[in-house]
């Protein structure tokens, strides 16, 4: 059904839509079925912060191993790149040529420029003209129902590839990475049937031409060759075997962290969190208010009042009551 949807266009796009969700669906099932088997699973962070669950073997090689963590890893944030896009693009429209990029109305009529591709990327069902202030795109965005298409594949893809996914114990594959990209890729080709320009960032990305220098999305990306993989303070050295370090069982459960070459050993994690060093702290300031209460209640005075003399009852009796020594 898929191979065949996407031989035609226009009003079967929404198909190919339709199937991969669904493929999605069966195979994050497969994939949260498949951490239980009898792999060794392991926890990939970068710093303290978890990324994704990913599966192997005890005799994986290293480079191979490596090789993986690190497309999966690179393909998440391109997948995060494309989202955090895409709803400019459906707030502002196509991105504007570079050499237009910042400028106001008036400069641009100064310098005669013209945006050639605005008469070419035309949104599906017309355009509604919402400006963009920071002077990036062109302002002309696509209706609302457009708009919902690329907003609900965005969400789709972020959840297919979110860091949630490890509390809910779903390894990632490159596969779930590419059925992340393909929605985001088809939704954008349904708003826009004629493409983006070639230097619109969304275009880019999918053609794997994305620019990121000079960018803080460029101090995340690592490559394959520059990449490390950590476990137990120690790098795991290529031309290895994963066995080499945690021996031949297959149901080990690992927390690895990759790291850029050159800077060092990744640092230890705290053995208590900060929401835990929270929760001590607020359980030893009610402990210690309680201790301050029970100081404040701990007086014995009352213990020579006359209620608490256990024989005054019987000197009641007794006629003794009352009686004083001494001279009167």
């Amino acid at each position: 059904m898929l191979a065949r949807s996407r031989r035609f266009s226009g009003p079967m796009l929404p198909v190919v839509k339709l199937s991969v969700s669904r493929a999605q669906s069966e195979h994050s099932s497969k994939q949260a079925a498949s951490c239980f088997c009898k792999m060794v699973q392991l926890h990939v962070k970068r710093g303290d912060e978890s990324q994704f669950l990913f599966n192997t073997t005890v005799d994986a090689p290293l480079e191979t191993v490596i090789q993986q963590i690190t497309a999966i890893y690179n393909g998440r944030l391109k997948v995060d790149r494309i989202c955090s896009e895409i709803p400019e693009l459906a707030d502002h429209g196509i991105t504007l040529p570079p050499n237009m990029q910042g400028l106001t109305e008036e400069q641009i009529v100064e310098l005669k420029l013209k945006d050639e591709w605005e008469d070419k990327c035309v949104p599906s069902g017309g355009a509604v003209f919402r400006k963009d202030e920071i002077g990036r795109r062109n302002g002309h965005a696509p209706n609302e129902n457009m708009k919902e298409v690329l907003m609900r594949t965005v969400e789709e893809a972020k959840a297919l590839i979110s860091k949630k996914q490890v509390q809910a114990n779903v390894c990632v594959t490159m596969e779930m990475v590419k059925e992340a990209l393909d929605p985001l890729r088809g939704a954008v080709m349904i708003v826009y049937p004629m493409g983006l320009p070639p230097h619109d960032p969304i275009r880019m990305e999918f053609e794997d031409r994305e620019d990121l220098a000079g960018t803080q999305a460029s101090l995340q990306v690592i490559t394959e060759d520059e990449c490390q993989l950590w476990w137990a303070a120690k790098e795991m050295q290529r031309g290895k075997k994963l066995q080499d370090y945690i021996g031949k069982n297959e149901k080990t459960k690992l927390v690895v962290k990759i790291q850029k070459k050159g800077q060092g050993a990744p640092a230890r994690e705290p053995l208590v969190t900060d929401e835990q060093q929270k929760q001590m702290m607020m359980h030893m300031y009610k402990r210690q208010e309680e201790l301050k209460k029970l100081e404040e209640a701990d007086d014995d005075s009352y213990l020579e009042s006359e209620w608490t003399d256990r024989q005054s009852l019987r000197r009641q009796f007794q006629g003794l009551t009352n009686i004083k020594w001494g001279p009167r």
